[in-house]
């Protein structure tokens, strides 16, 4: 059932709802969430129905909020909301509203929000594509429990996860991070087999995947070692490589649907590691409202802290006290004033050279016991399983 209200107000809106309920025989509300998506009309359409579709696991009510101010100053000025409202059917398991703000009202989406939301029931914002550098402090953004974003759809895809960082509030989240909860799972489980110390990684992708960056921050976040990050064709995130004191544990996918799973003194394994549609992403995030600490802790690692192709070899060599001479002092300590630049850098040519881990913590990590060590990393990567 849809219905259309030109120039209303979200009191009417409210009514209308009620009203479309109570003609398909559901006057009670089932709906356990608010999700409000931001979109804009060329977005709105694949929007709905990635939000629809999650609302099948999720029953919520979707507002989208379709911002028009107009380019002419007459078109500024005036004020206007319009609205469609999907009920049934048309909207999943759930409600559909469009709200469509013309003028200045366009700058003041929260007031029209506000009224439609949920009573008792929690908020999660969507921005699609466009998302504010600070979703917590957004008017939208200030009235959820949760705000999703998507770093893929940035102009610059790595420069944005660092603007993620130095925004980040509890609440927020990425599709960006929840494109590898498969990824992570699987190595997580892989290392809970096999408890070995792992020395340095490497993480292999196309170029501008936020996604990849983050998996290889992930890796030196909870493990401690230098990551890797090699530029491959695609699709996606196509291999993890895992150096470990045993042998390697490799987790390739070169197709974006099967993985092979390699490990010391084990067969191949294939596993199903596909590249999900956004309505699964949406629907995972949906499933907890709490502050993910671990997506917290790896995007404030940074893009700079990934090394260049060879360089984790240079970095063990100077654990092994191969290379105390002044010179190699001198280099240190110019690499953190240049971790910025690189980072610009990377971002911008795809070139992924980065600033090594500094000499005294990889130092302490070499003096570990050797059991100590295979501890920490299998303990690490089984926390991350549930994420």
């Amino acid at each position: 059932m849809k219905t259309d209200l030109t120039d209303t107000t979200s009191s009417k809106i409210n009514s209308a709802l009620t009203e479309a309920r109570r003609s398909i025989g559901t006057a009670a509300i089932g709906m356990v969430l608010t999700l409000v998506v931001v979109t804009d009309e060329g977005s709105a359409y694949d929007a709905l129905k990635a939000a629809g579709d999650a609302s099948r696991e999720h029953p919520s009510r979707i507002l989208a909020v379709i911002k028009r101010p107009g380019r002419s100053p007459r078109a500024r000025a005036e004020t206007r909301l319009d609205a469609e409202i999907r009920v049934g059917s048309d909207a999943g398991t759930g409600e559909t509203v469009l709200l469509r703000l013309h003028g200045e009202l366009a700058n003041h989406a929260q007031s029209v929000v506000l009224p439609l939301l949920l009573p008792d029931a929690p908020v999660v914002v969507w921005w699609p594509e466009n998302s504010p550098e600070n979703p917590a402090a957004d008017p939208l953004g200030a009235l959820a429990q949760r705000r999703i974003t998507d770093a893929l759809t940035a102009e610059s895809p790595v420069e944005a996860l660092d603007v993620r960082a130095a925004h980040y509030a509890p609440g927020d989240t990425d599709l960006a991070w929840t494109r590898i909860t498969p990824w992570r799972s699987m190595l997580a489980a892989a290392m809970d087999q096999r408890r070995a110390w792992v020395t340095s990684a490497v993480v292999e992708g196309e170029s501008y995947n936020p996604s990849v960056e983050l998996l290889g921050m992930w890796l030196a976040s909870r493990l401690k070692i230098p990551v890797e990050r090699v530029v491959s064709n695609g699709p996606g995130l196509t291999a993890v490589r895992l150096r470990t004191d045993g042998g390697d544990v490799v987790l390739d996918r070169g197709d974006g649907l099967m993985a092979t799973l390699s490990m010391p003194d084990q067969p191949n394994r294939q596993v199903a590691l596909k590249r999900r549609e956004t309505a699964e992403l949406i629907a995972e995030e949906l499933r907890r409202l709490d502050p993910d600490d671990i997506y917290a802790s790896a995007v404030r690692t940074g893009v700079a802290t990934l090394l260049a192709p060879g360089e984790s070899e240079r970095a063990a060599g100077g654990k092994d006290g191969s290379s105390g001479d002044a010179s190699e002092g001198k280099e240190e300590a110019a690499k953190p004033k240049a971790a910025t630049t690189v980072a610009k850098a990377a971002s911008r040519s795809r070139v992924t050279a980065k600033v090594s881990t500094p000499a005294r913590r990889t130092a302490s990590a070499k003096r570990t016991t050797r059991s100590g060590r295979a501890d920490d990393s299998g303990s690490g990567s089984g926390k991350q399983g549930g994420s």
